[in-house]
C-alpha cells in the first residue's frame, strides 16, 4: 500500500528561467495584440475589451476545468489575460478619462485588495498552492489585475513620465533586475518576490509592445501590429515545443 500523502497537481508551471522569458514575450503580445483589434481594426477599446473579456473568461473556463496542467491552456490563458488587460486599461485610462496615474492607483488598490482576500481565504498566496479550483480562481483574478495594472503603469512611464519606451524598458528591466538580486542573495520571501517579478514584467511588455508597433515620430519603429503579434505568438509556440515545460510542485497551504 503506498502511504505516501497525496496532493493536487498544481496547474501552473514549474517558475524558471523559461517561464519569465515566456511570460515577458506573452506580455508583449498583449500589447501588440490589443492594439491590433482595438486600433488597427477600429473596434475601439470598449468592443476591444469585451472580445477579449469572452476569450479570457472561455480560456479561464477551461484552464480550472482541466485535470492536469497544460503549457498551452495556460499560456492561452496568460495572453488572454494581458490582451484584455491592454484595452481594459486604455479604456479607462483614455476613453473614461481617469488618466494613467488614476488608473494605476485604482489597478494598484485593486491588485492588492486581491491578494488580501486570497491570504485571507486560503493562508497562503504562493504560486505552489494553485492546485484546487478555488485557489486558482484567486490566481486568475490576481493575475488580471496585474496585468492590467501593468500596462497602465508602461503607459504611464513612457507618456507622462516621458522616458519613452527605450526609457519605460531600461526602468522596468532594471526593477526586474533588483528583484532577481533579491532572489539570490537575500531571504525575501520568495512569494513577494514572484509576485513583484510577475507584476514588473507586464509593464515592460507593454513598453516593449509598443516600441514595436507605435509610430516613429513617438520613439517606435511602426512595425504592423498583426506581424509583430504573429511573430511573438510563432516564438511563444516555438518555446513551448523546443522546451517542454513541466507543472510546479503542489505543496499545502
Amino acid at each position: 500500500m503506498n502511504n505516501a500523502v497525496e496532493h493536487p497537481l498544481s496547474k501552473v508551471p514549474e517558475v524558471t528561467l523559461l517561464f519569465w522569458i515566456i511570460k515577458i514575450f506573452a506580455t508583449t503580445l498583449g500589447e501588440t495584440g490589443g492594439d491590433a483589434v482595438s486600433m488597427s481594426m477600429h473596434l475601439g477599446y470598449f468592443l476591444g475589451t469585451v472580445i477579449f473579456a469572452v476569450i479570457f473568461l472561455i480560456a479561464v473556463v477551461f484552464q480550472i476545468k482541466a485535470r492536469r496542467f497544460s503549457p498551452f491552456l495556460y499560456w492561452t490563458t496568460i495572453i488572454a489575460t494581458t490582451t484584455v488587460g491592454t484595452t481594459l486599461a486604455d479604456f479607462a485610462d483614455r476613453s473614461l478619462g481617469i488618466g494613467y496615474a488614476g488608473g494605476s492607483t485604482l489597478l494598484f488598490t485593486l491588485l492588492l485588495a486581491s491578494l488580501a482576500v486570497w491570504y485571507k481565504t486560503l493562508g497562503s498566496v504562493s504560486v505552489n498552492t494553485v492546485s484546487t479550483p478555488k485557489a486558482e480562481m484567486f490566481y486568475w483574478i490576481t493575475i488580471m489585475f496585474s496585468q492590467t495594472l501593468g500596462t497602465a503603469l508602461g503607459d504611464w512611464t513612457a507618456d507622462t513620465a516621458g522616458l519613452g519606451y527605450g526609457g519605460g524598458a531600461i526602468i522596468f528591466s532594471a526593477l526586474l533586475g533588483v528583484v532577481f538580486v533579491g532572489y539570490l542573495w537575500t531571504s525575501i520571501s520568495r512569494t513577494l518576490l514572484f509576485w513583484a517579478a510577475f507584476i514588473i514584467t507586464r509593464p515592460l511588455g507593454a513598453v516593449v509592445g509598443d516600441f514595436l508597433d507605435k509610430p516613429v515620430s513617438d520613439g517606435g519603429l511602426a512595425l504592423s501590429r498583426y506581424g509583430a503579434s504573429a511573430t511573438l505568438i510563432l516564438i511563444i509556440v516555438l518555446c513551448i515545443l523546443i522546451f517542454p515545460q513541466r507543472a510546479g510542485k503542489s505543496a499545502a497551504h
